[in-house]
């Protein structure tokens, strides 16, 4: 066969064993030049692992495999450490989930874009800079020469992907290796960093494998699909085959778990109020004085809501909008709030945590990634117990096991997972820990801050369906801070559009979804429709 004709990916009936697990059986896929292939399934189904085999980065203890996997006609496995240190970077590329964790703290974008440029070709000095300047330019970055100078955490969520991006196709790779390259972003993001990896892909002809759990992205962006489960290839096709004519059981349960629905019941007018705020600014910084430079952000301004007892309030925006510092200053987390929050009425704006502290029992939180907000020092028993060691500390050891014992009946877990830890769990059972930790303490309010957006969509719906049936179960209130309008749609009531801050519509979920009225909540819904809400 012509090297014109081969594959130049070709994984060939590859297994792999860790201990007594078999984490990926029997697998086989074939990437063309200038071909878009993605790989889905549920959490835990092999995708990464698969991915990661190609370049040979899983450095486990008593890992065995079986089959090959040949780039280019040649085995990765008959690579020596230098061959393979030529390959990664150069030939083969990986843009890798959270962009935070990938990069380096401590070093520049530009110095870790250069780094890798260094490796693999022979240019030094202004010529280094001036390759790494052009890649920032390439992927699109408001301001090359700021962002080559800055931190990771200097830049936007997006940024840093575009950076992440820029450093996996710094070497003109033939194979980009792309995994859940959008999960943490808002719709508008997701379909502009996709748009760009297509963009890239047809600019430089390269061959793209996607490893997501997003099936709309998958529908508009690639060509073939290969769908997992249990470490093995269920079903493979064209994205018309697969989306318009599944053949697999597990396949169309991944489709039908993209269209929620709702499932909340009606809050009728008279309902209490538990929650409110009145003209909510929060800054950050400190003002100028004499020499010095004014260095304040206004981060929310003037933002006022009200939450009714078993109602939930929806807040939307894209990143860097204020969601997650509303929901920060209604949890007298952070400094800098101004303005009046009331919870059952009581003012609670401006309290020290001493004073704020017995309101928490009625205000607890569940945040985005379970896995960084649950302490892996800690067993599920220390975790969720862990309200009930602070707000009752002289609660007696049974009752106090009692109630863990129930709370985490009540998120669908046994009891035989006390004594395990955070790293035990795929990412649904974390976010059911969460859960379980914030219920425990039986809170009025549950502020939920993008609870769904770091899961595959049949394990989203599951909890979706589990947050649906606590909140009618306890009566809940819930502020539902999100980028998904799948997940507003689910349990919403009541939306916020938040823009740079400010809340620019306030209506019905049903209306929002129907008839929006601001630009900005026209081209949120017009980008979640290009990413599969309608």
């Amino acid at each position: 066969m012509s090297s014109t004709d081969r594959a130049l990916l070709d994984i060939d009936r590859f297994s792999l064993q860790i201990g007594q697990s078999r984490v990926v059986d029997d697998v086989s896929l074939q990437i063309k030049r200038g071909e878009r292939v993605a790989l889905v399934g549920e959490s835990g189904s092999g995708k990464t692992v698969t991915a990661l085999s190609v370049m040979r980065l899983l450095d486990v203890h008593d890992m065995h495999y079986q089959g090959d996997i040949r780039f280019d006609g040649t085995s990765v496995f008959s690579l020596n450490d230098e061959a393979l240190r030529r390959l990664r970077g150069d030939r083969v590329a990986m843009v890798f989930q959270e962009p935070m964790t990938a990069l380096n703290p401590l070093k520049t974008v530009g110095a870790q874009i250069a780094e890798v440029v260094e490796l693999h070709r022979a240019i030094k000095g202004r010529a280094l800079r001036d390759r790494v300047y052009e890649l920032l330019e390439k992927v699109h970055l408001p301001d090359p020469a700021r962002a080559l100078k800055a931190f990771p955490h200097e830049l936007s969520g997006g940024q840093r992907q575009r950076a992440m991006i820029a450093m996996a196709i710094a070497c003109d790779p033939e194979l980009l290796i792309a995994d859940e390259p959008t999960t943490a972003l808002d719709a508008a993001l997701r379909s502009t960093i996709m748009s760009l990896l297509v963009e890239l892909q047809a600019q430089m002809d390269m061959s793209l494998l996607l490893i997501t759990h997003d099936l709309p992205v998958v529908q508009r962006y690639t060509d073939r699909v290969l769908v997992m489960r249990s470490g093995r290839v269920v079903e493979q096709g064209s994205v018309q085959e697969i989306f318009e004519h599944p053949k697999d059981d597990y396949t169309r349960t991944l489709l039908a778990a993209r269209n929620t629905k709702p499932l909340i019941k009606p809050v009728s007018d008279n309902t209490p109020c538990l929650l409110e705020a009145r003209n909510l600014d929060v800054i950050f910084g400190r003002p100028g004085r004499f020499w010095r430079r004014d260095t304040q952000t206004h981060i929310v301004k003037a933002l006022s809501l009200t939450l009714k007892q078993g109602e939930t309030l929806g807040v939307v925006g894209e990143s860097g909008s204020g969601k997650t510092t509303l929901a920060l200053a209604l949890l007298n987390l952070i400094d800098g709030v101004a303005g009046e929050i009331r919870i059952n009425n009581q003012r609670v704006d401006g309290l020290r945590e001493k004073q704020f502290r017995p309101f928490r029992r009625d205000l607890q939180v569940v945040f985005q990634d379970p896995f960084g907000a649950l302490s892996p020092r800690m067993n599920i028993a220390d975790i969720v117990g862990e309200g009930l060691t602070v707000h009752a500390p002289d609660l007696p050891a049974d009752q106090r096991d009692d109630q863990i014992a129930q709370v985490l009946a009540e998120v669908g877990l046994d009891t035989d997972i006390l004594h395990r830890y955070p790293h035990e769990f795929s990412g649904g059972q974390r976010q059911r820990i969460a859960i379980a930790r914030a219920l425990i303490l039986r809170p009025k309010v549950l502020i939920l801050d993008e609870p769904t957006s770091a899961l595959d969509a049949s394990v989203q719906l599951q909890v979706l369906n589990l947050l649906a049936s606590l909140q009618k179960r306890h009566n809940l209130s819930l502020i539902l801070i999100t980028h998904d309008l799948a997940v507003v749609r689910a349990l919403a009531h009541r939306v916020l559009v938040l823009y740079q801050g400010e809340v620019v519509e306030h209506s019905t979920t049903e209306s929002l979804l129907s008839n929006p009225q601001h630009h900005y909540s026209k081209m949120l819904i017009e980008s979640a429709q290009l990413s599969g809400v309608s």
